[in-house]
């Protein structure tokens, strides 16, 4: 769980969606830990590829606005091996529901190796309803980047780190 935000690394606010979404997980048997980033790229970037060596499931919060440094979405790009759009577009439709704001978010799904990175927004209630709105496929999405995945048993090789 990443929380990409200056203020909350400057200490000048509180990180109630990281702390949201890490009690989501915990709750969804994830085991869950947490860091605070500046928005700065590059360092996003680095800080993506080398968690995907040891995590299966990587969340960030925050930096998907329109702003010059919501960098987030950029940061990712960079990091990944490919996106997986569905579930970005997932986030926003259930965001939708709520807001029409939720349109404006840039937020990106992607794979880097056997690691699944979800840019959630930086609002608490934006960042749960889109985490809800993966929950459905979560597992199946874990398992299968497990890989190799039989879909004709449904059953994974190996199963995704909890």
């Amino acid at each position: 769980m990443i929380t990409a935000s200056d203020r909350v690394s400057q200490g000048v606010r509180d990180d109630t969606s990281g702390v949201g979404v890490g009690e989501r997980l915990g709750a969804l048997g994830f085991v869950v830990q947490r860091a605070i980033l500046p928005d700065e790229r590059a360092a996003l970037t680095e800080t993506l590829r080398a968690s995907a060596q040891t995590h299966d499931l990587i969340l960030t919060t925050g930096g998907t606005g329109l702003t010059p440094r919501d960098v987030t979405p950029q940061a990712t790009l960079d990091a990944i091996d490919y996106e997986v759009p569905g579930l970005a577009e997932a986030m926003r439709a259930a965001g939708r529901r709520s807001t029409p704001f939720a349109d404006l978010s840039r937020g990106v799904v992607g794979v880097i190796g056997h690691s699944l990175v979800v840019n959630l927004p930086g609002s608490p209630s934006g960042a749960l309803e889109s985490l809800a709105a993966l929950e459905p496929v979560l597992d199946h999405a874990l398992e299968t980047l497990a890989g190799p995945f039989d879909h004709e048993t449904g059953t994974p090789a190996r199963t995704a780190d909890r």
